[in-house]
């Protein structure tokens, strides 16, 4: 999000001589031309030997023999004055689409059918083919958030807002169908360009039941949710929020303490027969300061202190932010950290070396290690879980005050550390084997409606199960691999979407 100014001049990087693939030519019908502007050298490099490997003939260069035009990422306007600049006879004449019919054939290996969708029409044509300004064209929303390009950026707040408050309402009775159900819905109006205007912009959106459109037509009537204002009011919801956000404490043990008669945290603390485990005591001794949010700021404070125990330990290894702060979140309730080794093997012992390196420095106030269970064999799994069988350690480490040195949070800094010199902050790494790290990434970077949804999207269209470690094709019985994010989603004919834009 932030962009860094050079004084210096920025060594130029040599160019990537990719060897072309001389494959058999199946689709003579067929001639491809990948548009670079926007999608970068390298990526169109990899993406036309992916397609000549597949048996697609792609030209280099755009002449009167190209049939389809690929882009990706360039605004429709653009591309068609950048078309009708090339002096081509019948521009016109030829498919222009976008990158999402190019993954789908990639994945199918052969050309799938032209679709709408798949089209990036001239706007000029567009607007004089438009039979009325009234019309309302269908939506063209996906049902699957993975195929939503969702920014940080929500339009429709006061709707979302109402929706995630009755999500967690239901979350808490244990009705985890109607908390998707919400969520999903939620999802939808966060991913769209504008706000909702009236009711009736609600019809041809996907994933909205009936109880959600009655939700979003009471704020538009009353100008507030009454059923989620009294959610907000209700003893028990209020009880049940308070006690799951300390860290150890889950749903079911916040409704057993509130079946129990307690209310407060007090209650919990005086109460005899209540034996905390080690987390849920950490949780109590620490609220003060990890129940306060983390700023971006201090997650890249954390990132450096991170990164010099990693690099003490493994001098090759590198530290990545995940979750919330990749997606381009300005503050979270913790802060995650991958680690990536560049040979197999390499994460064996380093989550431990990195744990004995904070006590050393003083610096660790909790830590609970799990050893990895990873195992190829049991994969994969047909049940979403949202935790994997990676090395990780969930931390609490103190971060000093001088350590957080952007000069925009001072006055922030001054509020979070008030009495003391160093605050508490909650901290996750994991290891993956560097064979899985691409679906590591991918995993924990989130969101968690993103990551189910396109598990759901490699199941029910694709034929193949994904989770944090594997994508499993039925139809060949094989694991595939993958190096990078990209790869999984080309694996799944899906278009690339941005981590930024990730937010469902």
């Amino acid at each position: 999000m932030f962009q860094t100014a050079f004084l210096t001049r920025k060594r130029r990087r040599p160019d990537i001589n990719f060897t072309q693939v001389h494959e058999e030519v199946k689709f003579r019908d067929v001639t491809l031309y990948l548009v670079e502007k926007r999608m970068g050298k390298s990526r169109r490099n990899f993406l036309t030997n992916l397609a000549r490997s597949k048996g697609f003939l792609v030209e280099n260069m755009l002449s009167g023999h190209v049939t389809h035009v690929v882009s990706e990422g360039n605004a429709p306007q653009e591309l068609w004055n950048w078309l009708e600049e090339q002096n081509l006879r019948e521009p016109h004449n030829k498919h222009v689409l976008n990158i999402s019919w190019f993954t789908e054939s990639m994945s199918a290996g052969e050309p799938v059918p032209l679709e709408m969708r798949h089209y990036i029409l001239n706007p000029a044509a567009e607007r004089k083919l438009c039979p009325s300004p009234s019309s309302k064209p269908m939506s063209t929303v996906s049902p699957y958030a993975c195929q939503r390009r969702t920014t940080i950026e929500n339009h429709n707040k006061v709707f979302t807002d109402a929706l995630e408050v009755i999500a967690e309402s239901s979350e808490f009775s244990g009705n985890q169908g109607s908390c998707l159900a919400f969520r999903r819905a939620a999802s939808v109006l966060k991913s769209l360009p504008v706000a909702l205007k009236c009711t009736e912009d609600t019809q041809h959106l996907p994933g909205l039941g009936e109880h959600s459109k009655a939700i979003i037509e009471e704020i538009f009537e009353c100008g507030a949710s009454l059923k989620a204002q009294e959610i907000l009011r209700d003893e028990r919801y209020r009880t049940m929020k308070l006690f799951s956000s300390v860290f150890g404490v889950g749903p079911k043990t916040a409704e057993s303490w509130y079946y129990r008669g307690l209310r407060t945290f007090e209650d919990v603390l005086t109460e005899p027969t209540i034996k905390l485990n080690r987390m849920q005591t950490a949780g109590f001794m620490f609220y003060e300061d990890i129940s306060k949010p983390v700023s971006r700021s201090e997650a890249y404070a954390l990132k450096t202190i991170v990164e010099e125990a990693v690099t003490c330990v493994n001098s090759s290894a590198s530290v990545n932010v995940i979750g919330g702060f990749r997606r381009g979140k300005e503050f979270g309730h913790d802060v995650d950290f991958i680690i990536r080794v560049p040979e197999p093997g390499q994460e064996d012992g380093l989550l431990s070396a990195v744990i004995d390196r904070f006590k050393s420095q003083n610096i660790l106030l909790y830590s609970d290690f799990q050893e990895s269970t990873f195992d190829l064999r049991r994969l994969p799994n047909r049940r979403f879980e949202a935790m994997d069988h990676f090395q990780k350690c969930f931390l609490i480490l103190k971060l000093k005050r001088d350590q957080v040195t952007d000069i925009r949070s001072i006055d922030e800094v001054r509020e979070r550390f008030q009495c003391r010199d160093w605050r508490a902050v909650r901290v996750d790494l994991v290891a993956p084997p560097i064979e899985r790290y691409a679906y590591a990434l991918l995993g924990w970077t989130g969101s968690t409606l993103f990551e189910r949804d396109l598990r759901r999207f490699a199941r029910l269209e694709r034929g193949k199960l994904l989770d944090n470690h594997v994508l499993y094709d039925k139809a060949t019985k094989t694991f595939l691999p993958a190096d990078t994010e990209e790869d999984i989603f080309a694996h799944l004919g899906l278009e690339y979407i941005e981590p930024l834009q990730r937010n469902a």
